[in-house]
């Protein structure tokens, strides 16, 4: 992308001190709120003004501290939080409302007028997306870590009404690929944060690495977190306590971490560990090359169950979403049709063929996480040999896994790679390993996006819960390269996510995103065009 968008010019509004750009239709917020409405007049913020909660509630406090730490950064001045101050007094309130239909679980309401700024909502998530909108009122160059200059900012008056359009706005990150510290998934998450993205999907296990840390089986992170790559020792893992600090970042800014944690198939790396819960017994070696691999967990030994949920176990024990998701994409079932273990289950359960034997594989994991509270989550090749009871679908073949499952009434996430796979490329670049042909996904082919399917009812359409971003890394091997691929795009899934169908422009997107690129690069965000 070059830094050419449709648009005229940006109108600018003077603060006393500093300055908060705006488009023709107001502040450039990104993703779009519901309403708005610009006033006259500005408000100062200068780190004096205190932030008034009303109680104790631990959200509220949580916000609060957030806020005034962004707030100390950005100004100068760390704001006191206070239960109460005189009404003439200028302030920064934050109201925690009774729940209401109007704002839903997560929406906010905002005024920001000449002594003051309230932001209510009916819940902490709903005040602190209230929170990063107020973010991008600031000037640009507030928002990186040290700015230049921390004096008083003044902010322009106006109304805001908003909430989201879907519950599930997710984004995605593979660390198997390629290994991404646990530094730089905490900058992931506070990117998501700025742009009201809800979901993190951390796909934890792959053939070619895992790298989560299961106590119960050493062997995980002793054998499958490395391969050999250029002829070294390539790989990592996060430990429990790495798992358990980033968990609680993305909880302190109301974000949920879905594991994922792959099977039957994408079990290579796990079987070089323990090669009795495959088909042949083995050996195998961690995978060092992209694509799938005919060796997968066998269903026809109990002995697999028993050690996937342990795992499982394990893993909810670290991570307390709802969702736990599975996997089970892209598994041949050519062990399966060889092995005796795997025919005498398919006999015994009186199954048809290695479809419904997978099926009653995901099935079978469904019920034990239900058992325990949670939801199972998987790509959408779940639905081949019969959908398991209960399980969302993620439907990344194009959208006819997500409408067989609303159809079916079962929950679904969009996520179609036409769509949402940032690994693919911005524009044609041949001359690139990772490129092929006809995968690019330019920023207006991300916006254009409609994640609910025209071809659904209304009460089919409601099982529709979202839209979510994939980052794979097979051609991207660290955190810059991860920005480059999914920024700018993901503000634009995060709009399409975000942002009524009925106030989603392509060109004010545009004009908005030029403003929105400086806060990016204040933030250092390597995006695609930085710098053109």
């Amino acid at each position: 992308m070059n830094r050419r968008f449709v648009g005229g010019l940006l109108a600018v509004v003077m603060g006393a001190y500093g300055t908060t750009t705006l488009t023709a239709a107001g502040p450039a917020i990104v993703p779009k709120p519901a309403k708005m409405e610009v006033m006259d007049g500005t408000f100062t913020l200068d780190g004096t003004a205190p932030i008034v909660t009303s109680g104790a509630d631990k959200d509220l406090q949580k916000v609060a501290a957030y806020l005034a730490g962004e707030l100390e950064r950005a100004v100068g001045q760390r704001p006191p939080i206070v239960a109460s101050a005189p009404s003439d007094q200028p302030s920064i309130s934050l109201v925690r409302l009774p729940a209401t239909e109007a704002l839903g679980d997560e929406g906010y309401t905002m005024l920001v007028g000449p002594k003051g700024i309230e932001i209510r909502g009916s819940t902490g998530r709903g005040l602190f997306w209230g929170v990063q909108t107020l973010r991008q009122l600031l000037p640009p160059d507030r928002l990186a870590a040290k700015p230049a200059d921390t004096g008083p900012v003044s902010i322009p008056c106006l109304k805001i009404q908003d909430r989201p359009r879907y519950s599930w706005r997710g984004m995605h990150l593979d660390v198997c690929r390629h290994f991404i510290p646990a530094d730089y998934v905490k900058r992931y998450i506070d990117l998501m944060t700025l742009h009201k993205m809800n979901t993190f999907h951390w796909h934890l296990t792959e053939d070619q690495g895992w790298r989560i840390e299961i106590k119960k089986y050493p062997k995980l992170t002793e054998i499958a977190a490395w391969r050999m790559q250029d002829g070294k020792r390539y790989g990592g893992f996060y430990t429990q306590d790495e798992i358990r600090d980033v968990v609680a970042y993305a909880a302190d800014r109301f974000i949920t971490v879905v594991p994922e944690i792959e099977m039957p198939g994408h079990s290579l790396a796990a079987l070089a560990a323990y090669p009795e819960y495959s088909c042949t017994g083995g050996p195998f070696e961690v995978g060092t090359t992209w694509g799938i691999f005919e060796d997968v967990y066998c269903p026809g030994n109990d002995a697999t169950f028993t050690f996937l949920e342990d795992i499982l176990t394990e893993t909810m024990a670290l991570f307390p979403s709802e969702f736990i998701h599975v996997g089970g994409d892209e598994c041949p079932k050519v062990r399966w049709t060889a092995c005796p273990k795997c025919q005498a289950r398919i006999k015994a359960e009186g199954l048809k063929d290695e479809n419904e034997l997978q099926s009653w594989f995901i099935t079978r994991m469904s019920r034990f996480l239900e058992s325990k509270g949670r939801r199972l989550v998987g790509w959408d090749e779940i639905l081949e040999g019969g959908l398991a009871p209960g399980a969302t679908v993620m439907s990344w073949r194009g959208t006819k896994g997500g409408i067989a499952a609303a159809k079916a009434n079962h929950d679904a996430v969009m996520t179609p790679s036409s769509y949402c796979y940032l690994n693919f490329w911005n524009t044609e670049k041949k001359d690139d390993p990772g490129h092929v042909k006809g995968r690019v996904i330019t920023l207006e082919k991300a916006y254009s996006y409609k994640p609910t399917p025209a071809e659904l009812s209304p009460e089919e359409a409601r099982h529709i819960l979202g839209v979510q971003a994939n980052v794979w890394t097979e051609y991207i091997a660290d955190g810059p390269a991860v920005d480059r691929m999914a920024y700018p795009r993901a503000c634009a899934l995060a709009e399409v996510a975000w942002t009524p169908a009925d106030q989603k422009d392509w060109e004010d997107f545009s004009r908005r995103l030029e403003t929105h690129l400086q806060r990016l690069d204040a933030l250092g965000v390597n995006y695609y065009g930085r710098g053109k």
